[in-house]
């Protein structure tokens, strides 16, 4: 289904393994879809149910011309659990230890979605206790990264190790004035360079006025990154956000809970899920 939406837009050897890389395929997840460009947000929902094969050709050459354009990407995976951890959150009534469970597995469930497709893998065969099987593993010579925005990307990249295989976690500290709202760096711990062919996913749960996304993604783009191989995620996000990233990151791909209609004078995403760090962590 397509609509128009007014707006701006995983090491094991042993003498059987014998692995190969994989041809990686191009294609787009079943996901809600919002392109960015200069006109109207475009919404394409793709769900599970069997679609005829001529049909299936006709969605695959559309896919691969939005997957290969110059345009900034926001998914909106239309999953019940997202939508069940989304609306957790919101509630001004759940305690400190749910709303972190919760936007621990929400984190989990939108890192799942947003490697799909991405991640390198190797085939190969290994003997199972009862046979010889062909196998396909997480290439491990290809770097995966989780750049969690502190403090609360803690939260949300908290199960990140039960979904991506050998994967390192760098920290990154941005506070964000009150006043101006005008984000600044106390802790960095990103590599002076991303070693080649990295993966990482960029963790904040907020994505509201853009400046600390933007802030995170220039030091990114210093170590070496290109946008293609970075992908954020966030529980919620606003347009304000969304158009400035996309003006100066086109092609990039954010994958998101949800997306709100507004951000409020003090940089507050409305309605959103009030200051996730201070609910995450009680502090």
């Amino acid at each position: 289904m397509a609509c128009s939406v007014s707006g701006n837009a995983f090491r094991c050897y042993s003498e059987t393994l014998r692995f190969t890389p994989r041809k990686q395929q191009c294609g787009i997840s079943p996901s809600c879809l919002h392109s960015f460009n200069c006109s109207p947000i475009l919404v394409q929902t793709l769900d599970a149910s069997p679609v005829p094969r001529r049909v299936r050709a006709k969605m695959a050459a559309s896919e691969g011309s939005i997957n290969g354009s110059n345009r900034m990407l926001v998914f909106v995976p239309p999953h019940p659990l997202i939508k069940h951890w989304i609306s957790v959150l919101r509630n001004d009534q759940t305690p400190c230890p749910i709303f972190r469970s919760a936007i621990a597995e929400l984190g989990r469930l939108l890192m799942y979605e947003a490697s799909r497709e991405w991640l390198p893998t190797v085939v190969g065969e290994i003997m199972s206790p009862m046979g010889a099987a062909s196998v396909e593993f997480i290439d491990p010579r290809e770097p995966i990264a989780v750049v969690p925005i502190l403090r609360a990307g803690l939260a949300l990249a908290e199960h990140a190790s039960t979904v991506l295989p050998a994967n390192k976690i760098y920290h990154l500290g941005i506070r964000r004035d009150e006043e101006t709202l005008l984000p600044s760096v106390y802790l960095n711990k990103l590599p002076d360079e991303f070693p080649d062919n990295s993966r990482v996913f960029l963790v904040d749960p907020m994505l509201a006025t853009g400046g600390t996304m933007i802030a995170a993604m220039d030091l990114l783009k210093e170590r070496g990154l290109s946008v293609q191989q970075i992908k954020v995620i966030c529980a919620v996000a606003a347009p304000p956000a969304l158009s400035k990233l996309n003006e100066k990151y086109p092609g990039l791909h954010v994958y998101t809970g949800i997306i709100d209609p507004e951000v409020n004078e003090k940089g507050f995403i409305i309605p959103g899920l009030g200051d996730a760090g201070d609910r995450s962590f009680g502090t």
